[in-house]
């Protein structure tokens, strides 16, 4: 599950693996192949921290005085936090506010409704912490390349006693992370294995609520340092212990089959059979004038899907996947240095996490596909822009393919102004 992938143009960062593999080895006690075959998508994995390679726990990432300061110094707004008391969401109104003076912005959480949440027994949700807090931005873009998904990091904050949600399943993967205190998790089978994001537990209430009552297939205590692995739809309560709780969730939104279906649909609009309407007066609530209709029509479908493009699908779920995993952040004001001092000598990398295909584009150019958007260069300068995004620091002066030095640096100006290298 962990790789270092050539620069070969089919999407995936050509980084070195090794800060891939430490992330995930962090979350599983086993190796990656047996966590992919025994476990991802399938079954609940406990691992103990004398199990993993960090026995000291997980506070370098988040620790509880990192959160208070991120709830009292930060000037934090919602979404990036939310209350939730007896299995309900408190209002945002009852604890955001404004700044004062030159900060009226009045979503802003304010430190002293957060202390009388939180003292009353409220779980503090600090959601988004792959975008703000440093530690959580590295260890989550790497986590991500080891797992080839897109994810994002939350943290709960729970006081002694307390539970801030009831029983529930997620509509996508999660490690969860035991930073400080303990936690007790129940954990049972889904009521619907492998649910989508538009199958959320809400619409099951009351057979989650029943499967709740039965016996447990996990019910295990969480203690600093431990982490578990919950497949999404497994059924999963926690309640803090003596002490107050801190942990980490890490979010896996995995791409499904569904999505497959969905791209593939998306295409069929191509197919003028698939676009027809039906006859004139088709009484559409009856079922017998139905029936040869959907005959036809599943009878289309089938010849269309027989002869769909897997590049296509491909295209499509490359937009749909890029745009949710970001690169490493840059810093604008060393990057425009960089520019401004850019000469022959200057080592450069591609940036961190990015994922790039280069591809044909028209007679004379290529085209550099990006999360975010298309480049397009002379077809020249296609052996040099591959040595630069290959993952390794490159002198601009080496780079092969090109005339002389100015063209080098004018293709490395244009990189570095697109974000998509830095300095190394």
């Amino acid at each position: 599950m962990t790789h270092l992938d050539p620069p070969d143009g089919h999407g995936r960062p050509a980084v070195p693996s090794a800060g891939a593999a430490a992330a995930l080895a962090r979350c599983v006690s086993v190796e990656p192949a047996k966590f992919a075959a025994a476990h991802w998508g399938h079954t609940p994995l406990l691992s103990r921290a004398a199990e993993l390679p960090d026995p000291a726990g997980f506070t370098d990432l988040l620790s509880p005085a990192d959160a208070d300061e991120l709830l009292s110094r930060r000037g934090l707004r919602t979404p990036f936090l939310r209350v939730a008391k007896d299995g309900q969401l408190v209002a945002a109104a009852r604890w955001t506010g404004g700044g004062g003076a030159g900060a009226e912005i009045g979503d802003q959480v304010l430190d002293e409704r957060i202390l009388e949440q939180y003292a009353s027994g409220a779980t503090l949700v600090l959601q988004g912490l792959h975008r703000i807090w440093p530690p959580l931005v590295d260890f989550a873009r790497d986590l991500g390349l080891a797992l080839n998904q897109p994810l994002q990091v939350n943290a709960y904050l729970t006081p002694a006693g307390s539970q801030g949600f009831a029983t529930h399943y997620d509509t996508h993967d999660v490690f969860v992370l035991q930073v400080d205190g303990r936690k007790h998790w129940r954990i049972h089978p889904p009521v619907l294995p492998d649910p989508l994001e538009k199958q959320p537990w809400g619409g099951r209430a009351d057979e989650v609520g029943a499967t709740a009552q039965g016996p447990a297939a996990l019910d295990v205590v969480l203690a600093p340092g431990d982490a578990l692995y919950l497949p999404r739809g497994w059924l999963h309560s926690a309640q803090a212990q003596e002490s107050s709780s801190l942990h980490l969730t890490v979010g896996i939104r995995a791409l499904t089959r569904y999505a497959l279906v969905e791209e593939l649909l998306a295409l069929a609009s191509e197919d003028q059979r698939l676009r027809a309407s039906l006859p004139f007066g088709t009484d559409v609530a009856d079922p017998d004038a139905i029936e040869p209709e959907l005959t036809e029509t599943v009878e289309a479908l089938r010849d269309w899907l027989l002869r769909a493009d897997p590049g296509a699908v491909a295209a499509r779920l490359r937009q749909r996947a890029w745009p949710a995993s970001r690169p490493a952040p840059i810093r604008p004001l060393a990057q425009a240095d960089a520019l401004a001092t850019l000469d022959a000598d200057t080592r450069v990398t591609v940036r961190p996490g990015l994922r790039w295909q280069v591809v044909p584009h028209g007679s004379d150019t290529v085209a550099l596909r990006l999360f975010d958007r298309t480049i397009t260069l002379p077809a020249a300068c296609e052996p040099a822009a591959r040595a630069l995004l290959g993952g390794v620091a490159v002198r601009v002066g080496d780079l092969p393919g090109l005339p002389d030095d100015a063209d080098r640096v004018t293709l490395t100006r244009r990189l570095l102004r697109e974000a998509v290298l830095v300095p190394a």
